[in-house]
C-alpha cells in the first residue's frame, strides 16, 4: 500500500513538472513573440525614418578629373549632415550612360537630381523627363543647355577666362604669341571662359595664333596639339590651358623641348600638381575656384529643394543665366587668380592643400 501511494505521488509530481515546463514554454513563446513584434516595429520605424530622408541622385561626368572627387566627397558629407542620402553615379565619361543614370533616378523616384554634365547639349530630353515626373534638377558647375533646369550653381566662368588673360598680360608686358588649348567644345563653360579670355586680350599685344579643344576633356590630347603648335610657332610666349590637368600635358611637352619655365602657362582648378608647378616655376597661374564652397552650397540647395522648398526661397540665388533657351535661376561664385605670390595665403592658409604637399619639390623654409 505504501508502494502504491509512493507511485501515485510520483505520478502527481511528474505531472506537475510537465505542467510547469509546458507553462514555461508557453511563457517563453509569448516572450519571443513579443520581442519579435517589438523588433519588427523598430525595423519598420527605422525604414520609415530612412524613407523620410531626402533622396538625392548625383550623376558625375567621370572621376578622372581630380576635382570631381573632392566635389563629390564634400557634397555627400554635407548632404548627410543635413539628414539626406546621396546616390552617386559615375557616368565614366559616357553620355549615354549619364542619360541612363538620370532615367534610373527617375524610376527610383528620388527627390532631386544633381547633374555634372558630360555633354551639356545632350541631356535636355532626360532632364525634361525628370521634371515631368516632378523631380527638380540642378545643373552643377556645367550648365545643361536648353533644358530649363530648376537651378544652376557654378563659378563665374567668364571671369575665369578674364583672369587667365590678365595673368598672361601681367607676365608678358612685351606681348607675343599665345596658344589656347581648351577643354571640351561640348562644355558650355568652355565657351564662357573663351569669351572672357578673348575680350580681355582684345586690345593687348598678345595674339592667339593657335587654338584647339580637348574633346571630352581628354588631357592627353593636349600633348599632340602643343607639339603641332610649336612646329608652327616655336617662339610662343604664353599658353592658356582649359584646366590644370591639361597643363600637366602641356608642361611635359615644354620640358621635352627645354621650354618649361620659359613659357607662361595658365590653367584653372587649383589641383595639387598645379600648385606644385607654380612654386617650382613651370606654371604661372591657376584660376582657383573654392569648390568646397560650391559643393556645400549645392548640397544645401539640393536638400532644401528635395524637401519642397522653392528656388525663389533659396539664399544667394540672385541672378539668372541663359541656357540657350531659358533663363535659369543661378548662384554664381567668384574665382581667384593664384600665383606664386599669393599661393600660401589662398591655398595653404585657406586649407585647400597642405604646405608640405604644395612644396614637395621646392624649398619653403
Amino acid at each position: 500500500m505504501k508502494l502504491y501511494k509512493t507511485k501515485k505521488n510520483c505520478g502527481k509530481l511528474l505531472l506537475g513538472i510537465l505542467a510547469f515546463c509546458t507553462g514555461m514554454i508557453l511563457l517563453t513563446g509569448c516572450g519571443s513573440s513579443s520581442e519579435q513584434k517589438q523588433n519588427k516595429n523598430e525595423e519598420t520605424a527605422e525604414e520609415n525614418k530612412e524613407e523620410d530622408k531626402v533622396q538625392i541622385g548625383l550623376t558625375v561626368d567621370s572621376f578622372v578629373i581630380e576635382r570631381w572627387i573632392r566635389d563629390r566627397d564634400v557634397f555627400v558629407a554635407t548632404a548627410r549632415e543635413l539628414g539626406a542620402e546621396v546616390n552617386v553615379q559615375d557616368a565614366g565619361a559616357d553620355v549615354k550612360e549619364q542619360i541612363s543614370q538620370i532615367e534610373y533616378f527617375i524610376n527610383k523616384q528620388v527627390d532631386v537630381i544633381v547633374v555634372i554634365a558630360r555633354d551639356c547639349g545632350a541631356l535636355s530630353d532626360a532632364i525634361q523627363k525628370a521634371q515631368s515626373a516632378g523631380i527638380p534638377v540642378i545643373s552643377y558647375d556645367r550648365m545643361v543647355n536648353n533644358a530649363n533646369t530648376d537651378l544652376y550653381i557654378s563659378f563665374d566662368n567668364r571671369k575665369v577666362g578674364e583672369i587667365m588673360a590678365q595673368a598672361l598680360v601681367n607676365a608678358l608686358p612685351q606681348g607675343g604669341d599665345v596658344f589656347m588649348i581648351q577643354g571640351s567644345s561640348s562644355d558650355n563653360n568652355v565657351q564662357m571662359v573663351k569669351q572672357g579670355f578673348d575680350d580681355m586680350l582684345a586690345d593687348t599685344d598678345l595674339h592667339v595664333v593657335y587654338e584647339a579643344n580637348c574633346d571630352g576633356w581628354t588631357a592627353e590630347l593636349a600633348a599632340g596639339y602643343v607639339e603641332e603648335a610649336l612646329e608652327k610657332y616655336p617662339h610662343v610666349k604664353g599658353i592658356m590651358c582649359g584646366n590644370d590637368d591639361i597643363v600637366s600635358q602641356v608642361v611635359q611637352v615644354l620640358a621635352e623641348n627645354q621650354l618649361a619655365g620659359n613659357v607662361v602657362v595658365v590653367g584653372q582648378d587649383g589641383d595639387l600638381a598645379a600648385c606644385q608647378r607654380i612654386v617650382e616655376g613651370t606654371q604661372y597661374m591657376t584660376a582657383f575656384k573654392p569648390i568646397e564652397d560650391l559643393a556645400r552650397k549645392a548640397a544645401k540647395y539640393a536638400v532644401e529643394m528635395g524637401s519642397g522648398k522653392g528656388v525663389a526661397e533659396l539664399e544667394d540665388v540672385t541672378e539668372t543665366v541663359n541656357d540657350g533657351t531659358y533663363e535659369i535661376p543661378s548662384c554664381i561664385l567668384e574665382p581667384t587668380a593664384v600665383t606664386k605670390e599669393n599661393i600660401d595665403k589662398v591655398i595653404i592658409e585657406g586649407g585647400f592643400h597642405r604646405r608640405d604637399e604644395v612644396y614637395l619639390n621646392a624649398d619653403y623654409s
